[in-house]
C-alpha cells in the first residue's frame, strides 16, 4: 500500500482520504457473477478502511464484447443490476466507481458511475475518445462534456482509459475544479508507457490525484497488462500493481495537494490566450 503522506512532515493527517484499486480479471460476459465479485472486493476493501473502490473499464460485463453483446449485456440507470451495485455500497459503506455499457435511447455508451457509500448515484461519465475499431463497433454515443462532482471535501472528475490520453481531457478536469480523476480502463499491450509514464505526467502536470484502474489477465484473445495506479499531485506513484491480479491501495492527503499547488501554481502561470490556435 502506498501512503501519500509517509515520510513528509508537511503532510497533514486531517481529512485523508483512502482509495483502493481492484485490478481483476473480471467475470467476462457475465453481470451477475461481477456482482458478486464487487461484492466481496467491496467488503475486503472496506476492511483495510478503504472510502472509494475503483474498478476497470466496464467491469460490469468486460470490455472485448463485440457490438451484439454490448448491446445485449447493456444497462440503463434505472437497471436492477444497477440497483444491486448501489445496494452493495450502502452494505459495506463504501463508494464505488465501475465501469458498464449504458442503453441510451437506441444506442450504446460506454460508460461508469461514481456512486456514493449511501448508494447514490453521484456522476456518470460517457467515454468521449473512441479507441479504435474495437470501441467504434461497441459504441455509438459518446460523451460530450468533463462533469465533476463534490465528494469528501475533494472535487472528483472521471474519464475511461483513451480519454486520458489526451492532455485535453486532464486539463479541462483540473480547471472544471478537479482534485481527483478516476479513470477505469482496458489497457492492453503494446501501450505500457501509458501506465508507466503517461498517468503519473497526467497528474503532475494538473496538479491532482489519478487513481487509474486496469485489467488483468485477457477476454475472448484479447491481452490486458494491469500496472493500475495511485498517482499523486506531484506524479509520485503512490500505489501500482504488477501484471496479475491485486487490491491496491493509497491514502490521498488535501493538505499535500494544496501545499504543491501552492509552490508550483501550474494552472495560475497559463497564458490561455496564446493557446487558442489548438482548438482552431
Amino acid at each position: 500500500m502506498g501512503v501519500a503522506s509517509a515520510g513528509d512532515a508537511a503532510y497533514s493527517q486531517a481529512m485523508t482520504l483512502t482509495i483502493a484499486i481492484c485490478q481483476t480479471e473480471g467475470c467476462f460476459a457475465d453481470p451477475d457473477a461481477a456482482i458478486a465479485l464487487l461484492d466481496a472486493t467491496a467488503r475486503a476493501a472496506r476492511q483495510r478502511h478503504a472510502d472509494l473502490l475503483v474498478l476497470p473499464e466496464l467491469f460490469c460485463t468486460g470490455y472485448n464484447l463485440g457490438p451484439d453483446r454490448a448491446r445485449t449485456l447493456a444497462m440503463s440507470l434505472k437497471d436492477p443490476r444497477l440497483a444491486k451495485i448501489r445496494a452493495i455500497a450502502r452494505a459495506h459503506g463504501i463508494a464505488l466507481c465501475l465501469g458498464f455499457p449504458e442503453i441510451v435511447d437506441s444506442g450504446v455508451a460506454n460508460s461508469a458511475a461514481l456512486i456514493d457509500a449511501a448508494g447514490e448515484i453521484l456522476l456518470t461519465y460517457r467515454k468521449i475518445h473512441l479507441f479504435g475499431e474495437l470501441d467504434r463497433a461497441m459504441f455509438a454515443v459518446r460523451g460530450a462534456g468533463f462533469p465533476v462532482v463534490a465528494w469528501r471535501g475533494l472535487t472528483l472528475g472521471l474519464a475511461i482509459c483513451y480519454d486520458i490520453e489526451f492532455p485535453e481531457t486532464a486539463r479541462a478536469l483540473a480547471l472544471a475544479g478537479a482534485d481527483l480523476i478516476l479513470v477505469p480502463t482496458a489497457l492492453m499491450p503494446p501501450y505500457d508507457v501509458v501506465a508507466d509514464h503517461v498517468i503519473p505526467t497526467r497528474a503532475y502536470e494538473n496538479q491532482v490525484f489519478i487513481a487509474y484502474a486496469n485489467h488483468c489477465g485477457s477476454e475472448d484473445g484479447l491481452a490486458y497488462l494491469g500496472k493500475s495506479s495511485i498517482c499523486g499531485p506531484d506524479g509520485r506513484v503512490l500505489a501500482k500493481a504488477a501484471a496479475g491480479p491485486a487490491l491496491i491501495m493509497a491514502t490521498l492527503d488535501p493538505a499535500h495537494q494544496a501545499l504543491v499547488r501552492a509552490r508550483d501554481p501550474l494552472l495560475a502561470d497559463r497564458r490561455p490566450q496564446l493557446y487558442r490556435s489548438l482548438t482552431a
